[in-house]
């Protein structure tokens, strides 16, 4: 009987295992070194899902459109470094509500993500701005007036259309539970130009559910 169970366990358990850790590795985050990744990804939270992202505050009031989630150190093979100092944030956090509406959430993206680069909290909240004023947001995602579902290779498609000069590949769409939450970019880290993608999964979904 406990060769039985031993083999059992190796035939069923084993392989389960290894694909937990496999899927482990692609998205795992790592405590790493400032200025040690391989690119940006900027992520830009669709309003209306933006008070649901981690780190945003109680208070938070749904915007509409797209809002800046944040710019995070990313790399090749899926991973990310995470909180990599204690730096203080920037003493006028205030100044950035115009992209991201929520100082709670501004704190969390200095501690967790920001904090992985070398520049100063200023530097670097500025660094956000032009990453998000480089992305043209497609008209009809600029003036949706009721819920419309799309595929989510048709809101790339948008996003391609109205940011000709970006590579293909350069946005990922990202989504939970069929609704539209997020579109990624992936940008160079030096000079924030357009790459593609490598190391992301993006939203499987048939079709997405986009809330105004």
């Amino acid at each position: 009987m406990k060769t039985f169970s031993v083999r059992r366990f190796a035939t069923v358990c084993l392989p389960l295992l290894v694909m937990a850790v496999c899927c482990l590795r692609s998205d795992a985050q790592e405590k790493g070194e400032p200025g040690k990744f391989g690119f940006y990804l900027m992520n830009l939270a669709w309003g209306p899902e933006f008070c649901s992202v981690p780190g945003a505050g109680s208070e938070c009031k749904a915007p509409r459109g797209f809002v800046l989630h944040g710019l995070w150190p990313q790399n090749y093979n899926g991973s990310y470094p995470v909180n990599c100092g204690d730096r203080s944030g920037p003493a006028r956090p205030e100044l950035n509500l115009d992209i991201t509406p929520d100082l709670p959430l501004l704190d969390h993206e200095w501690k967790k993500h920001g904090t992985c680069t070398t520049m100063s909290p200023e530097d670097f909240f500025t660094l956000e701005h032009q990453a998000f004023h480089s992305v043209r947001i497609p008209e009809k995602l600029r003036n949706l007036k009721h819920e419309e579902p799309l595929r989510p290779k048709d809101v790339l498609h948008l996003f391609a259309k109205a940011n000709p000069s970006f590579p293909q590949g350069s946005f990922v769409v990202s989504c939970e539970k069929e609704r539209l939450t997020a579109v990624e970019v992936c940008l160079a880290k030096d000079g924030l130009m357009p790459i593609s993608c490598q190391g992301l999964r993006g939203c499987d979904a048939q079709a997405v559910q986009i809330i105004p």
